[in-house]
């Protein structure tokens, strides 16, 4: 049985919007965020998890700021 695609899910093959893009990637650095808060928050703590987790986040952060600067041209160039 196929599984039906809801208007506002993509399918696999479909590109998605710089702004859908955007919204995915902003939902990932939360997540990634929440995850470095909940591993910090334990006693004996991953440090190496907690490195990776946020070079990832910052990684991710970067493309954000990309995609907006795609999406938001400079206006004083």
């Amino acid at each position: 049985m196929t599984e039906r695609v809801g208007p506002d899910q993509a399918a696999a093959n479909e590109e998605l919007s710089a702004g859908e893009r955007l919204s995915l990637m902003q939902a990932q650095h939360r997540l990634l965020d929440q995850k470095i808060i909940d591993l910090q928050t334990r006693p004996w703590q991953n440090q190496l998890l907690v490195q990776r987790l946020k070079k990832e986040k910052l990684r991710l952060k970067e493309a954000i700021e990309r995609l907006k600067d795609e999406i938001i041209p400079d206006l004083n160039a």
